[in-house]
């Protein structure tokens, strides 16, 4: 039964880093009612956060280019989830921008607790 919820945790970190894509996209969409502007923020952003995500923390540091171990990895995460549920909340979700850091700080606890970091 542990296996299972560990394994639910590990899918939920990822359907989180998911997330934090569709929010800036979500965000760069919203930020300008001018669609070239609209068009560089919500394509942009989300680019810009995967090539921090490729850099730094792919794979939980093992497909990384310069894997964060550490205190470094535990800014970047707090960087990177913590920019999608702003994303979300500067968008004016709050609601989701709330459920998406709860559900971000429960996932990072856990995964500490079960030694999955």
């Amino acid at each position: 039964m542990l296996a299972l919820a560990k394994g639910t945790n590990l899918a939920l970190m990822f359907l989180l880093e998911l997330g934090v894509l569709a929010a800036t996209g979500y965000w760069g969409f919203t930020v300008s009612p001018h669609w070239a502007v609209k068009l560089l923020a919500g394509i942009g952003v989300p680019a810009l956060f995967i090539a921090a995500w490729a850099l730094f923390g792919a794979g939980g540091g093992a497909n990384a280019v310069f894997p964060a171990t550490g205190a470094a990895r535990v800014v970047l995460e707090i960087v990177w989830f913590g920019g999608g549920a702003l994303a979300l909340y500067a968008a004016g979700a709050v609601t989701p921008a709330a459920v998406f850091a709860a559900l971000f700080i429960l996932n990072a606890v856990l995964r500490i607790v079960w030694k999955q970091v």
